[in-house]
C-alpha cells in the first residue's frame, strides 16, 4: 500500500531481471557507451518506467556495480574469507580468472571497463570507479594486515604494497581478457603470478 493508503501500481516488469540487463549492457559498453536505448531495450521496458524504478543513468549505474560486487565478482568477498594468506590471493586471482573466462559473461571486468573512458561529464561516474577499486584494494590490505599480527606474512612484507601489487594483477587480468587473451594464456598468467608471491 501506498503511503495514502491506496494500493500503490505494480511495477509490469521485474526489478531485478532488469538490473541484471542493466549490468551487462554497462559492462559491455561502459558506462559512456550506454545509451538509454541501449539500456531500455536491455531492461524490457520504457525511460519513464526505468527512471520511476532506478533513477536517471548514474543512479543506474551506481545501482548495476553493487549488483557486480553482490553478484559477478561476489568471488571477492569469499576469497577475503579465506584461512591463510595464500589461499586468500589465490582465490582472488583464480576467481578473477573464473569471471574473466566465462563465455556467457561479456569481455573484461566491469571495475576496467565501466569508466576509463569517460568525458568530464562523466566526472561523477569516473571518480565513483575510482573509489570503487580503492576500497577492493583497501579490503585486501587489510586482510593482508591481519595476516601478518597472525604470523601468515612475514613482517618485512609492505601489507600496502603487496595489495597493490595483487590489484593491479586484477586489472591486469581485466585488461588481458578484454583484449581477446585466451583462458589458457591467463592460466599461465596467474600460476606465474602465485609462484611470484612473497609467502
Amino acid at each position: 500500500m501506498a503511503p495514502d493508503g491506496k494500493m500503490g501500481r505494480p511495477r509490469g516488469f521485474a526489478e531485478k531481471q532488469a538490473l541484471e540487463a542493466a549490468m551487462r549492457v554497462f559492462w559491455e559498453k561502459g558506462y559512456e557507451g550506454a545509451t538509454l536505448a541501449d539500456l531500455t531495450e536491455a531492461m524490457g521496458i520504457n525511460r519513464s518506467s526505468m527512471y520511476a524504478a532506478f533513477g536517471d543513468k548514474e543512479a543506474l549505474f551506481r545501482l548495476a556495480i553493487a549488483r557486480y560486487a553482490e553478484g559477478p565478482a561476489r568471488y571477492v568477498r569469499e576469497a577475503l574469507k579465506q584461512p591463510t594468506v595464500r589461499a586468500v590471493v589465490e582465490a582472488l586471482l583464480r576467481g578473477a580468472l573464473e569471471l574473466l573466462t566465462d563465455p556467457s559473461h561479456p569481455r573484461g571486468c566491469l571495475s576496467v571497463q565501466g569508466a576509463l573512458a569517460c568525458g568530464s561529464d562523466a566526472e561523477p561516474i569516473k571518480q565513483a570507479m575510482i573509489e570503487w577499486r580503492k576500497q577492493g584494494e583497501s579490503d585486501i590490505q587489510n586482510r593482508l594486515q591481519r595476516a601478518r599480527r597472525e604470523g601468515d606474512l612475514a613482517k618485512d612484507v609492505d601489507a600496502g604494497d603487496l595489495a597493490r601489487y595483487i590489484s593491479t594483477l586484477l586489472t591486469g587480468l581485466g585488461v588481458q581478457a578484454a583484449n581477446g587473451s585466451t583462458r589458457a594464456e591467463m592460466t599461465r598468467l596467474v600460476d606465474l603470478a602465485l609462484r611470484s608471491m612473497p609467502f
